[in-house]
This record gives structure tokens, C-alpha cells and sequence, in this order.
């Protein structure tokens, strides 16, 4: 019987608690231990602990700091510590988690294991460079195993090269040869130890060979390669093969108990607030049947909910919340981009390829944003020749050093002056301004993707989103805006852009959509469905700034009979941006603050990102409109009286609710161990070929969030490490059944990685919490209306 299925088999099970990781350039938010996502989340801790050795809960002093800011409800604490089987005295239970053992402890001494990890991550980032090494590795067409098999021979570090130019040249006979006499049923638990000593490395190489892409086109990687080479190294390193023998079980179940008790008890305390906040509105709402001046479809992005209340209040504005790739799966190609990027969420795949080319008529723009363009590149390459170039890079130092020292200096010390300059010298036009996304199909398009929409997708992709969103009338004018980030220097810039677009921005989706609902023909189709959009509506694409607030409108498709209404839109805007930038800083002139932020190299945190994310209200905006959320809730917006079969909250629940939670268990595991589940600190940081970064000059591929984007300082957490709490408004039955129909779903909220509860009109707006296997907690609300802030550390 041949050995190459069962081979196979038992790398594809043993890859399963690693989770996969994306490039750095498209960074994708995702649970560092979703290969547990089937486990209890205390169990899912456990394991993380042994195989990857990271902690999964706050440590006791930041329980302690929450409570003592009354972040923590004494009573709700008392209780959980209760129902976990735990002491209830709140200082001894800290006491006890204090004198927790710690594995923490480091050997100083390098082992052969060590040196194995340092040779082959060197080999790993050389192979999956993404054209930042000047000198790329030979032979990476033929795949890793073989450009491996045939340059290792010649490495210095490898003690034994021998082994390895013995080795069949394919993979699978590799793993059969260095297995040796190893039987099938250990080969599962030798596989596991293997893919879990880089967990960085294995999730990026999973992911890679399962998504597919140009670059893995080009120089294929797959698990059974990685591991070949791996056990390789092993034997010409003499290191162990087969997993350590487990000794007695060093986590203290008792302490597990008492963190997930003091957990649950800080996510009670944040939900009750929330909860009874949603419920009050639910029971005091007003229908409002006047048509709105402009409606605004924003990111559910943590981060629009403060610019929302803030647009809302400068005039009579309406805004929605909805996936921020608005509903269509594209592959999008810049007008001169280098290549096309998956501007959705990894839950879906990429269905069309959709190009921005230039429209009729914008020549002369066209022409000035090319030349800007080539001229800032010649200069570009001009000057990585002269740095790279080793007969020129001491005298270009030499000559261009003074300069360039004076160039940094002034990012540092002037960097509000700098951005400044930048405006007033870039003042070619945008390509937004002369180009136009390729909608429409074209079926003589050859490409890996069908090119376009056809006019029933197109129809279909906006009655979905204006379902979703349980829409019923139309402004005149309708703003979809994606969001972006800006930042000059930083690694991860991508986590901070539209995570609904893979870590992209979302300006390209809300042109797609705009252009979409402006055709004349699906408004036709989408009025014959039920959907009443007047003559006089017009679909307008927007771009939301998160770091200064800035929402820019791309208003070439604006009648001059909307003149004035944009107009008008636009000062509001920028009213709307120096409130909410007021409000995330203590600067007097806030929106220059912003501006400076962004322009500052040197700058750690231009903005938080997501960090202080907790929340996820689905329902109605007038839920939440009155509310100062803070900035930490997801926002969906969703009407159950338009969706009676709930097939849209379905939706939701598969979809945006699954994804908010990758979000959130990101943001947990980075705070609460930034060592392991994160990527440490920016200072000590080093870039790898475009992919990653590295702690120091090698070692694995981190792939969480850095130290600088979840902690105000090294021992201060910003953000609060609480799982998420998602509050829907609708009958408490059609969850249910929902739940029923989606195991994957239920199972992440029977096992705790999230939690639910429902405020159902139908029952005089009564909450129901999820206890799991489709049980309900009835907990009787509040009807008085209120207007609470839920509280978050300050913004700086």
C-alpha cells in the first residue's frame, strides 16, 4: 500500500491547530488559535499554552486595575468565581493566580532544535520573498523543497550536508525516507510537532498554498515541502525528531478557572451596560417616515461609529452600517497598480476581476497624474540602485547623507510641515478623478476571473446590500464610503485599513457599489423588486480617512442638479471631521493633530486601529444613535421587520458576526500575550521579505498585532482584552433557528469564543442571553430611555 495518501493525510490533520496567516501587505485579521475554534475556549487556552506557549488570559494586575475602575462588577465577579467552582474572595483569587507557576523561564544555551529553526527560517524568508531582496533565491520555480534541496547542499551552517543531497527529489519520498522506521499512526503527532515549532512560518505556507495567488503560481510551497525540508535539517543537526515525552501537566486548572470566572465577569459588566442600553432604545424607538437630506453607508468598523454621531448631528443625516466591501467579491486592479489585490473578506472568495481603466475624455488628467507618477518612480529606482549598488552605496551616503539626515529630521521634528509640502507639491489629479472601476462584463475577457458583472449579479449585489440594511426609502443623495488608513511609516498599515477588504482600503468597493446603483437599469430591476428609489436619487462613492477623519467624496458621477447638495454635504463633512477629531484628541487644533500624526514617520500609533473593539450591535441605527458607544462597537445595520424569513440576519450571522469575531480574538491574544500571540514590539521589529516581520534578525514569522497597537505603554494595556459581545434585535425564535441551521456558528458560541444576546421587539423588548445548545437566559430589561457612555481608556 502506497505511504503517499496516508503521508498526506496525516500533515493535512496535524496542520489543524495552526491557523493561517497573510502577508503583511494585506494584512488579514485572524484568531491565533482557530485551530481550536472546536474546543471550550478555556481547553482552546490549554492547548495554546502547550503547543505554541502563550498565555490566554490578562494577567492579574490588569483584572485588578479593572476592577478597581469599576470596569468589573463586584457582584457579577462574585458570582462567576462562584459558578467556576472558585474561592469568591476577589484578592485571594488574585493572590492565587499570582503564584500561578509561569513557564517563562529561558535556557540560555542554544540547542540543535534552535539552530535548525535559524537555518530554515533563513531559507523560508530567501524563498518567499515578494520582490524585496535584490538577489532572489535561485531555482524557486521548481518549488521550496527542490530550490531548497538543490542550494542547501552548499550552506556552510548545515553541519551534515550530505543527508540532504542523498534525499529523493520529491517531497513526499523525502518525508518517506527521513521517517525511517517511524510507524503511520505516530506520523500525525511527529507532523504536529513539527508545524508547531514556527507557527507564524506554518500558518503563512498554509494559507499561501490553499489560497493560491500569483506568487504561489509562480514558486509553489506546500506543507509536505516545508516539513521535508524541516526534518531534513533535524537530521543533519542531530536534533529530536519525535516529540518530547509529555510530563505531568504544568497548567493549574484551578487558575484557569479563576481567569476565565474574572473574564466573564468583566464581559458581564461591558454586555449589561450594552445591552440595556439597546433595550431601552428598542422600547422608547419612534418610527420616522421623513425622507433624510443624505444617507451615509459606512464600514461596520469600529472606528465609523464615532464619525457617524458626528455627521448625524451636523444636519439631518441618516447613516447605515454594512461589510465594507459592500457586497461584492472582487479582485481589483488599480489603474497602475502593480498587481490586483482580493478586496474581500477571506470568508468569501474573490468572484470578479474588476479594473480601474481611464474614462472618455479625462486625457489631460490622465497625462498629469502619469507624469507625477513616472517622475516620483524614476527617482525611486534611482535611488534604490545607488543604495543597493555596491560600487555606489558609500559615496552615495557620502554625498546625499546631509540631505537625507535633513529629510528625517524634518519627518520627525516638522512632521505637520512636511505634510503641508506633500499636499501642495502632489497636486496631481488622483486617479479616482479620470478613471472608472470596469463594471460591466466582458465575456471576451481572458483571466483566471470573469471580468465584470453581468446586469443580474449587478442587480442582485444591491438589492442584497439594500436587504441587509432593511432599507425602505432613498435620500437624494446616497454615500457609500469605504475607509482607509494613513500612516508614513509603518509595517502593519494594512491591519489599520478595511478588514473587509483583506487589509485593503475600501475606496474601490464604494465606487464599485456607486457605480452599480447609478446605472439605470438596475434602478429599473431593483423598483420592480420593491425597492422605491426616486428619480432624483443619486449613488455617490466616499472615502472615509480613519486617521484624521477626513471623508473625501468621489463626486465625478454627481449631476450639476445635486451641486448644492454636495456642496453642503461637504462643509458638513468637515464640521463632522473636527468634532470627531476633537473628541480622539486633546490637541486644540485637532484635525492638524490628526494631519500631523499621519505624517510623522516616527509616529507609533498614527491612530488605534480597532483597539478597545467589544461590542457587535446588529439592528436598526435608531438602536444606537443616542448612544456614545466610545468607538468599541461593530455597528450592522438590519431590520427584522423586512426580513421575515431571516435569510438577512442569516447573513449576517455567517458572515460579518464570524468575521468581527477573527477581529476581536486577534486584538485579545496580541494584548494579552504580545510576546507569542502578537508580534512584540515595533522597536525591536525587523521587515522579511515583504511578508512579515521578524523579532531581531530572524527566528519565526509573527503574525499578530504589535505591542504599540494594543498597549498605551509596555505594562498598560489600551486595549481591553474581552471577547466579543454581540447584541441583535429581533425575536429571539429566528435566532434559534438560525443557530439550528448553522453549526459552525452555534459551535463558536457553545464553546464561549464569543457571546450572544437578543433584545426581541416581539416580547416587549425583553433580553435573552445564550447559554448554549440553543438555551435562552430571559433577563428582564429596563424600559426607561437612557443615554450611557461605556467607558474605554483615554484616547492619548
Amino acid at each position: 500500500m502506497s505511504t503517499d495518501p496516508a503521508i498526506r493525510e496525516s500533515i493535512e490533520r496535524a496542520a489543524a491547530p495552526v491557523g493561517r496567516a497573510w502577508p503583511l501587505h494585506s494584512f488579514v485579521t485572524a484568531n491565533p488559535l482557530a485551530g481550536f475554534e472546536d474546543e471550550p475556549f478555556p481547553e482552546a487556552v490549554r492547548k495554546g499554552a502547550d503547543r505554541f506557549g502563550g498565555d490566554g488570559y490578562p494577567d492579574p494586575d490588569v483584572f485588578e486595575a479593572a476592577l478597581a475602575d469599576g470596569r468589573i462588577d463586584t457582584e457579577l465577579l462574585t458570582d462567576a468565581l462562584a459558578e467556576h467552582g472558585c474561592e469568591t474572595d476577589p484578592e485571594a483569587t488574585l493572590d492565587r493566580m499570582r503564584e500561578a507557576p509561569s513557564d517563562d523561564a529561558e535556557t540560555a544555551e542554544e540547542t540543535p532544535t534552535d539552530r535548525v529553526d535559524a537555518v530554515l527560517t533563513k531559507w523560508l524568508a530567501a524563498f518567499l520573498d515578494e520582490g524585496q531582496a535584490t538577489w532572489p533565491m535561485p531555482d524557486r520555480e521548481q518549488g521550496f523543497f527542490a530550490a531548497f534541496h538543490a542550494a542547501a547542499q552548499h550552506d556552510g551552517e548545515i553541519p551534515e550536508t550530505d543527508t540532504i543531497a542523498a534525499l529523493p527529489d520529491e517531497p513526499i519520498d523525502a518525508l518517506h525516507h527521513l521517517l525511517g522506521t517511524i510507524p503511520p499512526g505516530e506520523w500525525e503527532d511527529l507532523f504536529e510537532y513539527h508545524l508547531t515549532a514556527l507557527p507564524g512560518w506554518t500558518g503563512y505556507v498554509k494559507q499561501r498554498a490553499a489560497d493560491g495567488g500569483e506568487w504561489q503560481s509562480s514558486y509553489p510551497i506546500t506543507l509536505a515541502g516545508y516539513l521535508a525540508a524541516r526534518l531534513a535539517l533535524v537530521e543533519a543537526f542531530d536534533a529530536p525528531l519525535e516529540p518530547p515525552t509529555e510530563d505531568d501537566a504544568t497548567d493549574d486548572d484551578d487558575t484557569i478557572a479563576i481567569a476565565e470566572a474574572w473574564l466573564s465577569a468583566w464581559e458581564g459588566t461591558y454586555r449589561g451596560e450594552l445591552v440595556e442600553a439597546v433595550a431601552d432604545e428598542s422600547a422608547a424607538r419612534d418610527s420616522d417616515d421623513g425622507r433624510p437630506d443624505a444617507q451615509f453607508v459606512f464600514c461596520i468598523d469600529t472606528r465609523s461609529e464615532v464619525v457617524r454621531r458626528h455627521i448625524e448631528a451636523t444636519g439631518d443625516y441618516e447613516t447605515h452600517g454594512y461589510a465594507g466591501f459592500f457586497g461584492v467579491p472582487m479582485r481589483y486592479e488599480g489603474y497602475d497598480a502593480d498587481v490586483a489585490v482580493d478586496a474581500c473578506p477571506p470568508i468569501a472568495d474573490a468572484e470578479h476581476r474588476i479594473a480601474d481603466r481611464p474614462s472618455t475624455g479625462e486625457d489631460a488628467k490622465q497625462h498629469a497624474h502619469d507624469h507625477q507618477q513616472h517622475t516620483v518612480g524614476a527617482g525611486q529606482k534611482v535611488l534604490k540602485k545607488l543604495k543597493s549598488n555596491a560600487a555606489t552605496a558609500f559615496s552615495f551616503v557620502e554625498s546625499a547623507g546631509a540631505g537625507y539626515g535633513a529629510a528625517l529630521a524634518a519627518r520627525t521634528l516638522l512632521p505637520a510641515r512636511v505634510a503641508d509640502a506633500i499636499d501642495t507639491v502632489d497636486d496631481a489629479p488622483e486617479d479616482h478623478e479620470f478613471c472608472a472601476p470596469t463594471v460591466d462584463y466582458n465575456p471576451d475577457a481572458v483571466a483566471a476571473l470573469r471580468e465584470g458583472l453581468t446586469h443580474e449579479e449587478k442587480v442582485e449585489y444591491a438589492e442584497t446590500a439594500f436587504d441587509l440594511m432593511g432599507w425602505e426609502q432613498f435620500a437624494r443623495v446616497v454615500v457609500f464610503a469605504g475607509h482607509a488608513s494613513e500612516t508614513a511609516n509603518n509595517p502593519f498599515e494594512s491591519s489599520l485599513d478595511c478588514g473587509a477588504c483583506a487589509g485593503n482600503p475600501g475606496g474601490p468597493s464604494s465606487r464599485v457599489l456607486a457605480a452599480i446603483c447609478n446605472d439605470g437599469a438596475v434602478k429599473a430591476d431593483l423598483r420592480e423588486r420593491g425597492f422605491d428609489i426616486p428619480e432624483d436619487t443619486v449613488f455617490v462613492a466616499g472615502e472615509h480617512n480613519t486617521t484624521t477623519d477626513e471623508v473625501t467624496l468621489y463626486d465625478g458621477s454627481v449631476p450639476e442638479s445635486h451641486a448644492a447638495d454636495l456642496e453642503q454635504l461637504e462643509a458638513d463633512l468637515d464640521t463632522a471631521q473636527s468634532t470627531a477629531t476633537a473628541e480622539r484628541t486633546d490637541a486644540d487644533d485637532s484635525v492638524r493633530e490628526t494631519e500631523r500624526r499621519a505624517a510623522d514617520w516616527a509616529e507609533t500609533r498614527p491612530e488605534w486601529g480597532l483597539a478597545g473593539n467589544a461590542g457587535f450591535v446588529i439592528g436598526p441605527r435608531a438602536l444606537t444613535e443616542n448612544l456614545d458607544l466610545d468607538g468599541r462597537s461593530f455597528l450592522h445595520s438590519y431590520d427584522w421587520a423586512t426580513d421575515p424569513a431571516g435569510d438577512d440576519l442569516e447573513a449576517i450571522m455567517a458572515g460579518p458576526m464570524v468575521v468581527t469575531q477573527w477581529i476581536n480574538t486577534q486584538y485579545y491574544f496580541s494584548t494579552v500575550d504580545p510576546a507569542v500571540y502578537g508580534s512584540g514590539s515595533k522597536v525591536t521589529q525587523n521587515p522579511v521579505g515583504n511578508v512579515g516581520v521578524y523579532q531581531g534578525n530572524g527566528g519565526d514569522l509573527l503574525t499578530g498585532l504589535p505591542l504599540q497597537s494594543v498597549h498605551a505603554a509596555d505594562d498598560e494595556p489600551y486595549h481591553q482584552p474581552l471577547r466579543l459581545s454581540t447584541v441583535i434585535h429581533a425575536p429571539v425564535e429566528r435566532v434559534t433557528d438560525i443557530l439550528a441551521e448553522n453549526d459552525e456558528v452555534a459551535e463558536l458560541l457553545d464553546n464561549g469564543w464569543l457571546s450572544l444576546t437578543v433584545v426581541d421587539p416581539e416580547q416587549e423588548h425583553r433580553a435573552f442571553h445564550y447559554d448554549g445548545d440553543l438555551e435562552w437566559t430571559t433577563e428582564e430589561a429596563a424600559t426607561s430611555v437612557t443615554t450611557p457612555t461605556v467607558t474605554s481608556p483615554a484616547d492619548d
